[in-house]
């Protein structure tokens, strides 16, 4: 460990790091902290993070905690970022990059908004999402499974093709224009639309 200790409070950041069984990390300027290798906080009653990450080159994993903002997470992430099974509704202060996996999964989210850039895999299953605005475009594999937007996501064969369905402007909140989804859902060779969903209603002209 390294730093320049220009604060007094940059030793409560060593104290915590050293509390959580960090290893390899340096404090910035700016009272940041990167880290070497792997951060695993996962489980320790956490109801924030006490310290502002800058880079971890390993895994992040804050999971299973009571965590309600992921305000001072790491801003870039190498591999895995795991803050599942907290108390989450929105994931402003998320990593901007993740190297891995995104794994917001079991939380109360309502929104992407504010989630990773540039991400290899996103994990958001079993939340509340009835829209998937401010997830990233481009990325291999993508999982919401267990949210009321899945029951529309699942008519489009993949992603990239739902992402681009939302240009027709066929769904606002939990309404649904059936018109227009047809017409997103016909420019891609999809013919089967459902009579009704659970969570979504047809409308005309929304």
């Amino acid at each position: 460990m390294k730093h320049l200790k220009l604060f007094e409070s940059f030793d409560d950041i060593d104290s915590i790091c050293q509390n959580w069984g960090i290893e390899n990390w340096t404090v910035n300027l700016d009272g940041t902290v990167d880290v070497n290798g792997n951060v695993d906080i996962s489980d320790k009653g956490l109801e924030k993070l006490d310290i502002k990450f800058g880079e971890v080159t390993g895994n992040f994993k804050c999971n299973d905690n009571k965590l309600i903002s992921l305000e001072g997470s790491p801003k870039k992430v190498g591999r895995y970022f795991n803050c599942s099974n907290n108390q989450l509704t929105r994931l402003e202060g998320a990593p901007r990059e993740v190297g891995g996996i995104f794994n917001c999964c079991g939380n109360k989210l309502t929104s992407l908004k504010g989630g990773p850039i540039e991400v290899g895999e996103f994990w958001c299953i079993s939340n509340k999402l009835i829209s998937l605005e401010g997830c990233p475009i481009e990325v291999d594999h993508f999982i919401c499974m267990y949210n009321p937007i899945s029951e529309i996501y699942n008519l489009f064969p993949n992603h990239k093709s739902f992402m681009d369905s939302l240009d027709y402007g066929y769904l606002r909140g939990t309404n649904i224009d059936r018109k227009r989804l047809l017409e997103a859902l016909d420019e891609i060779g999809v013919y089967d639309v459902p009579d009704d969903f659970e969570y979504y209603k047809y409308v005309d002209g929304i």
